[in-house]
C-alpha cells in the first residue's frame, strides 16, 4: 500500500519546507498540507490542502479516513515566548492536538507519527556544555513543559499501544523561506533581513547567549531521515537530541559582516534572555549520529552565505 502523508502545520516555518521536500519523494497528491489557515503558495498550489484545527479530533480523523493517510507529521505548537503571554492556551494546544494523533495511530490506519520536541524541555539546572542525550531536564516555560511532556507520552503509547512515534529535539531553526514564529531562537533569523534593510539590528538576546541552531535545509533532511529509518535503528522513543551549530549574537553579525562590512549590531535584552538562559548553550547528538547516521552540512558561514543570497531575491534588493 502506498503511504500517504497529512502534515499538520504546514503554514509555518518548518511545515512549508518539509511539505514540499515530502511531494517530490511521495508524488504531490500523497502529501496533504493542512494548517487552520492558508499555506505558502507552493504548498497550496502543488498538491491537496485541508483547514484543520488541530484541536477538532474528529475533522482530523475525518480527513485521516479521506486520504487514507498512513503517516502523520504533526508540527503545530505555540511556540515559547508567545506561550508565556498564554500559558493555558499554550499547553491546551501543544497537549491536547498531540493526543489527538496519538490516539489515531493506536486506533489503527495510522502506521507512523512524527512529533517535534524541542531544547526548550531543558531547563536552567541542565548542563549547558554538551547536553547530554539523558540528564536532568525541568523545564521554566510552558512550552518546554509541554514538550518535555509530549517526550513522555509518545514514549508511553510506543510502549503501551506500539505506536510508532518518532521525535527530535529541535535546536533553533533558521530559514529564508518563513517568516519569523514568535521563538526565542527567532533573533537569527532576523537579523539577516534587518541586515539587508536597515543594515543594523537590535538584539532581544544579549552578547554572549549562545544558543544551539541549525539552518532549515539540515532541519528537513534529518526530520525525514529519521522518518525513514528502519524502526530497529530508532532506540529512543522520548526524542533524540539533535546538534548543527551553536552560536551567539556577536557570531552571526561577525559572519554576516564579512559580506556587508557597515552592519552593525546592538542590545537590548527582553523577557526572552530568560528563556534563552534556561536553555543549553551545545548539544551532544551521539545518539542520533549513531542510531540512523545523523551528520549536519551547513557551518554558520554557509548559511549566512545562503541566507543572504536568498533573501536579496526575496526582498527585491538585487541590483
Amino acid at each position: 500500500m502506498k503511504d500517504v502523508v497529512l502534515v499538520l502545520g504546514a503554514s509555518g516555518q518548518i511545515g512549508t519546507e518539509l511539505v514540499m521536500t515530502l511531494r517530490e519523494m511521495y508524488g504531490n497528491d500523497n502529501v496533504v498540507a493542512s494548517d487552520i489557515k492558508d499555506a505558502h503558495p507552493d504548498v497550496m498550489n502543488s498538491g491537496p490542502f485541508e483547514n484543520i484545527n488541530a484541536m477538532d479530533g474528529e475533522r482530523m480523523a475525518e480527513v485521516v479516513k479521506k486520504y487514507k493517510v498512513t503517516q502523520i507529521y504533526h508540527l503545530v505548537a505555540m511556540l515559547s515566548a508567545v506561550a508565556e503571554r498564554m500559558p493555558e492556551k499554550g499547553w491546551a494546544l501543544n497537549m491536547e492536538s498531540l493526543f489527538h494523533v496519538l490516539n489515531l495511530a493506536k486506533d489503527g490506519g495510522v502506521k507512523k507519527v512524527y512529533w517535534p520536541s524541542s531544547i526548550a524541555c531543558f531547563g536552567p539546572n541542565t548542563p549547558k556544555m554538551n547536553t547530554p542525550q539523558h540528564t536532568i531536564m525541568e523545564p521554566s516555560t510552558v512550552y518546554g513543559i509541554s514538550k518535555q511532556a509530549g517526550e513522555q507520552w509518545c514514549n508511553y503509547y510506543y510502549s503501551k499501544y506500539g505506536v510508532d512515534v518518532r521525535s527530535i529535539r529541535y535546536p533553533g531553526l533558521i530559514s529564508w523561506k518563513s517568516e519569523p514564529g514568535g521563538g526565542t531562537t527567532d533573533y537569527a533569523v532576523d537579523i539577516y533581513y534587518k541586515a539587508l534593510q536597515d543594515g543594523k539590528y537590535t538584539s532581544f538576546l544579549d552578547k554572549g547567549t549562545m544558543l544551539p541552531m541549525m539552518y532549515m535545509p539540515d532541519a528537513i533532511r534529518a526530520t525525514i531521515s529519521l522518518m525513514e529509518a528502519p524502526a530497529d535503528k530508532v532506540k529512543l522513543r522520548t526524542s533524540y537530541n539533535l546538534a548543527g551549530i551553536s552560536f551567539a549574537p556577536e557570531d552571526v553579525a561577525a559572519s554576516i559582516q564579512k559580506h556587508i562590512p557597515s552592519f552593525e549590531l546592538s542590545y537590548d535584552p527582553d523577557f526572552r534572555q530568560a528563556i534563552a538562559d534556561s536553555w543549553p548553550s551545545l548539544i551532544d547528538d551521539t545518539a542520533a549520529r549513531e542510531d540512523w547516521g545523523w551528520a549536519h552540512e551547513f557551518d554558520l558561514d554557509r548559511m549566512t552565505e545562503d541566507m543572504l543570497a536568498n533573501l536579496k531575491v526575496k526582498l527585491g534588493l538585487l541590483a
